[in-house]
């Protein structure tokens, strides 16, 4: 008998057009022969669920159930593509948990913590995991511009701590840069990061539960040709995306150990994409992404593609498993 799955899409950020993108891309390439699948939308304004003609079934939130030809639908698991709140962050996924309905991303605890840059950093230091130097601000804190730049030096970024796709990051040059750049990030979130510019060769490298083993999909190199991997870098082709990345075999090798080292300390599950900038051959970690972009132009699709992973076998996966660990529990 066919499983019911909710792909969930949307949310409550600045990337809710990202996720449903991603989300979609998912709709279509879930085998039909094994799941009955059905977009659902998660919007400030409303909890719909679609059917092939984009028509619109409010979500019973009590069990996250919908009625569609007459009948009452009651879903078999979630399939998590929010970039952002409430599903990147975690929100969503405690929703779930209370309701008990499986889901294909990590808990709600591990989702939290790593859409929270600062204390992920904090997290994986402790086990040895190179990192930039920053400094960290709450919206209302004075600025003290002259010992930010003694700590973390010029150039120096400015991002967002909780938020995803290069929303309101900056990279100042100056002095003059930093106060504007930090307006921009505030306009995001109310806290903030300003990290040391690392002079390297910048890879992404995406971890996945596959099969029931942890696995480092191949790395993909990021060429910007932008001043950094910003939004139009990402998403409107400013950059190169070089898989698998043109490194050395040493590189690699601490790469890949590196992306399974947090990936295992940090007691993730499903996809995981993270951000490292290559410094004379040492890897430094910048951040996870626990919802990736998942089109057929994002990398992580790119990686598994190299792997040999098609799209309709990374999507099923991630069901299959999360299904598999419903079981155990």
């Amino acid at each position: 008998m066919r499983k019911n799955i909710a792909i969930v899409m949307g949310g409550y950020s600045s990337e809710v057009n990202i996720s449903l993108t991603s989300g979609n891309v998912v709709y279509t390439h879930l085998d039909k022969e094994k799941y009955n699948s059905f977009r659902v939308h998660i919007l400030k304004e409303k909890w719909v669920a679609l059917d092939d003609n984009n028509v619109e079934y409010p979500i019973d939130k009590n069990n996250f159930s919908f009625l569609f030809n007459g009948n009452v639908v009651v879903f078999d698991c979630v399939f998590n593509a929010i970039h952002g709140n409430p599903g990147e962050n975690g929100r969503l996924l405690g929703y779930f948990d209370l309701i008990g309905l499986s889901y294909t991303s990590a808990p709600f605890y591990q989702m939290a913590l790593t859409f929270n840059k600062r204390d992920t950093l904090s997290v994986v230091k402790e086990y040895g995991i190179k990192t930039a130097v920053s400094v960290y601000l709450n919206k209302g804190d004075d600025v003290h511009l002259d010992k930010i730049i003694a700590k973390v030096g010029l150039p120096c970024f400015i991002k967002p701590n909780n938020a995803g796709s290069s929303y309101g990051i900056s990279k100042a040059h100056t002095k003059e840069d930093i106060l504007p750049a930090i307006e921009k990030a505030y306009k995001e979130d109310s806290e903030i990061l300003i990290e040391s510019f690392l002079d390297g060769v910048e890879v992404s490298v995406g971890v996945i539960k596959y099969k029931g083993e942890v696995k480092v999909l191949p790395i993909t190199e990021i060429v910007s040709e932008n001043d950094f991997f910003d939004y139009e870098a990402k998403y409107q082709g400013k950059s190169q995306e070089i898989t698998p990345a043109r490194i050395s075999l040493e590189e690699k090798s601490k790469v890949e150990a590196i992306s399974k080292k947090i990936y295992t300390i940090l007691n993730m599950s499903g996809f995981s994409r993270s951000e490292y900038i290559l410094v004379n051959c040492e890897p430094y970690f910048l951040e996870m992404n626990t919802v990736p972009g998942l089109t057929e132009e994002s990398i992580l699709p790119q990686q598994a593609k190299a792997a040999g992973i098609s799209l309709k076998e990374l999507f099923g996966n991630a069901i299959e498993s999360s299904l598999h660990k419903l079981k155990l529990s």
